[in-house]
């Protein structure tokens, strides 16, 4: 949750004035800084909806972002996806296509949609269900998904001294030869724990370091 919703301390704040304490980029606050947002497919109408696609598009031809992305986001929105594609086909009773059994009108008619192309542009939609479940992002109202560019991109690594392929949005964690804290653990107490303390119960601690890199931010987009 941190490395989604992590914000960087704010200067002159409480936690700005404690040493070590900066906070952490999460990925809405990286696109919000160093990405695009747009308030675009609202469900106001399948023909509205098309074109603020075709907005988004737009957009990413002036940052010369790759033609595959992926599409993480709530309910509302991928059912106005759904929505305004379906919208495109004038096949079928109705105006919609009989689904995926060979096109078969008895068979379960197929109105969800998991891909489609527009311009140049591949898109792949899936619920991200961080933003639909009510314990995590579910109560979310500014926040209805993310266009997450496909692939990998170049960076120059300093430490290495070479240029490295990355994927535009991985999790980096600090480790050495001796340590690794990607995910530590350790008990303590008087049950079963490796080293003592003077609390008669067993605890179980974690630790960890890492961070979310969103590599190429310019090439992101937040659906507001």
């Amino acid at each position: 949750m941190s490395m989604v919703e992590g914000e960087l301390a704010v200067a002159n704040s409480g936690a700005s004035t404690v040493t070590g304490i900066g906070g952490t980029e999460g990925l809405f606050a990286a696109i919000e800084d160093r990405g695009h947002v747009t308030a675009g497919v609202d469900g106001n109408t399948a023909t509205e909806d098309l074109a603020d696609f075709d907005e988004i598009l737009k957009k990413l031809d002036t940052q010369g972002a790759i033609e595959e992305n992926m599409l993480f986001v709530n309910r509302d929105v991928a059912l106005n996806i759904d929505d305004m594609l379906a919208a495109q086909n004038s096949y079928g009773t109705g105006g919609t296509s009989y689904g995926v059994f060979s096109n078969s009108e008895d068979m379960a008619l197929n109105l969800g949609f998991s891909g489609f192309r527009r311009g140049s542009y591949d898109f792949y939609k899936t619920d991200w269900k961080y933003l639909n479940d009510i314990t995590t992002g579910g109560a979310f109202t500014n926040i209805r998904g993310v266009v997450v560019p496909a692939g990998t991109s170049t960076v120059y690594d300093q430490t290495l001294g070479k240029n490295i392929k990355r994927p535009f949005l991985h999790v980096r964690y600090r480790a050495s030869e001796a340590d690794d804290r990607k995910m530590k653990s350790w008990t303590t107490g008087s049950v079963g724990g490796a080293t003592t303390s003077d609390l008669d119960a067993m605890e179980v601690h974690y630790l960890s370091e890492r961070c979310l890199v969103v590599q190429g931010a310019n090439n992101f987009m937040l659906l507001n």
